[in-house]
C-alpha cells in the first residue's frame, strides 16, 4: 500500500505554509475550520487599522475625503478584478452589503429586459438571493422560475430552465452548503443565447478559486468580502457590472455619491458615468481597510496556488471523514473540479456535538438540518487544523453514544 503522509508531514511540504505567520494568533482555537463565514485577521492589516485611525482619521479629519477616502471603492474595486475576478479596471466597486448589492443589479437588470418577465434561480441558494429575488418579483410583477438542483446546479439544468421569458439568472459560483463549484462559463454563454442576463454570486468563490468575469462575458457579480478575502465582520460587498452594460442600466438606489456632481448638491438624479453610478451612499471606509492587505496577499502568492492548496487541502479532509467518520455522509463532489474550498458533511447528531467541539477549540460550521462545513482557508489554515478537528468530531460523536 503507498504510504499516505501525516498531517505534519503535509505541513512540512507546503509551499504556503510560512503564511499562516502573517495571521494574528486565534486565542484558545486550536482547529479554525470556518474560513467560508469569516477569514481570519491579518496581523499587517491590524496595524493598517490602528494606522488610519491616528494618522488619517486622527490628523487628516474631512480633508481625508478630497484626498483619497472617495476614490477608495474603486481603487479596491479595481484591485479585487484583477487579483481575484479576472475583471479589467472600472468593473468593480465596493459598498453597501451583498443583499443591497444584489438589489441593486438584479432591479436594473430586470428594468433592461422588459417584456421578459421570469427570474431564474434554484431553490437551494443562499437565502439573501432568493428572498430578494422574491421582493424584486413583487415589485416588478415578475415571475420566478425555480430550480430543483440539490447544490449542484449544472449546465443541462439551466438549458432547461431559460427561454425567451427569462430577463435575468442568478445563481451561486460556489453552492453555500455543499461546496459545488458551477461551471460558469458554460451556464454564462446557455444564458446568453436565451437573450437573458447573468448574475454571479461569488460569495463563496472569490479570492480563492481562480475566476475570470470578462473571459466568460459574465454580466453582472456580487460578493462579500469577509470570507477568503479577510475584510472583517460585516465589511463591504463588491459588485461587478460589465462594462458595456454600465450605460443601460440605471440601479434603483438613488444616492449623493452615485449621482454625476455629488458635490453641487443640485436638484434632480443624474447618474455618474461607468461604475461609480451603481454608488449610492457614503463609503465605509473602516470597513474597506483589512481587505486591502489580503487583496495584497492573494497578488503576492498568486490565485492558482491558492487554489491548489485548496484541491489539497478538501481532499485531505475527505479522506479524513471517510477514515474517522464512516456513519457520515459526503455532500460535495469528490471531483476537485467541482467543489470550492469548503466541504460539508452530513450527521443527524452534528448539532448536538457543536457546542463541545466549540470548548475544545474546534470551529466548524453548523448549517441545518444536519450539516457540519469545513471552510479550509489556503493561506491561514494548516493540515493539522483538519487532522485535529475531524478527530474531535469523530471523538465527539462516539461520547454520545457512551
Amino acid at each position: 500500500m503507498p504510504i499516505v503522509p501525516t498531517a505534519a508531514e503535509r505541513d512540512a511540504a507546503d509551499p504556503l505554509a510560512g503564511f499562516r505567520e502573517k495571521f494574528l494568533p486565534m486565542g484558545d482555537v486550536v482547529a479554525y475550520l470556518d474560513g467560508n463565514s469569516l477569514g481570519r485577521p491579518l496581523a499587517s492589516a491590524r496595524e493598517r487599522i490602528l494606522g488610519f485611525v491616528d494618522e488619517q482619521w486622527g490628523s487628516r479629519l474631512i480633508r481625508g475625503w478630497d484626498e483619497s477616502w472617495l476614490d477608495l471603492p474603486l481603487r479596491i474595486g479595481d484591485d479585487i478584478g484583477r487579483v481575484a475576478l479576472g475583471a479589467g479596471p472600472g468593473q468593480v466597486t465596493i459598498g453597501d452589503s451583498t443583499t443591497v448589492l444584489l438589489y441593486k443589479l438584479v432591479r436594473a437588470a430586470v428594468d433592461a429586459r422588459p417584456g421578459r418577465r421570469e427570474i431564474v434561480i434554484d431553490r437551494d441558494n443562499f437565502p439573501t438571493d432568493r428572498y430578494v429575488l422574491e421582493g424584486i418579483a413583487a415589485e416588478r410583477d415578475l415571475v420566478i422560475r425555480w430550480v430543483d438542483a440539490q447544490d449542484a446546479v449544472t449546465p443541462e439544468i439551466i438549458q432547461s430552465s431559460v427561454g425567451e421569458n427569462t430577463a435575468i439568472v442568478v445563481l451561486s459560483h460556489v453552492a453555500y452548503r455543499s461546496g459545488y463549484l458551477a461551471d460558469a462559463e458554460s451556464i454564462t454563454r446557455i444564458v446568453h443565447d436565451a437573450g437573458a442576463l447573468m448574475l454571479w454570486d461569488l460569495c463563496h468563490s472569490a479570492g480563492v478559486v481562480p475566476t475570470e468575469l470578462d473571459a466568460w462575458g459574465v454580466d453582472l457579480a456580487v460578493g462579500c468580502t469577509y470570507k477568503y478575502l479577510n475584510g472583517g465582520p460585516g465589511s463591504p460587498a463588491f459588485a461587478f457590472v460589465r462594462s458595456e452594460l454600465q450605460a443601460k442600466l440605471r440601479q434603483p438606489i438613488q444616492g449623493w455619491l452615485g449621482s454625476r456632481a455629488p458635490f453641487e448638491m443640485g436638484q434632480g438624479y443624474e447618474p455618474a458615468d461607468g461604475i461609480r453610478g451603481f454608488l449610492s451612499g457614503t463609503p465605509p471606509i473602516l470597513g474597506m481597510l483589512a481587505l486591502q492587505d489580503m487583496i495584497a496577499l492573494i497578488d503576492e502568492v498568486g490565485l492558482e496556488a491558492v487554489r491548489a492548496k485548496s484541491i489539497a487541502l478538501t481532499q485531505f479532509a475527505i479522506e479524513l471523514a471517510d477514515a474517522e467518520l464512516p456513519d457520515a455522509a459526503l455532500a460535495t463532489s469528490r471531483n476537485p473540479d467541482l467543489r470550492g474550498s469548503h466541504i460539508t458533511l452530513d450527521h443527524d447528531r452534528f448539532g448536538s456535538i457543536m457546542p463541545r467541539l466549540w470548548e475544545r477549540g474546534v470551529v466548524p460550521d453548523f448549517r441545518r438540518p444536519n450539516g457540519i462545513r469545513l471552510g479550509l482557508s489556503p493561506l491561514s489554515t494548516s493540515f493539522a487544523e483538519i487532522e485535529f478537528g475531524v478527530a474531535a468530531i469523530r471523538d465527539e460523536l462516539a461520547a454520545l453514544t457512551q
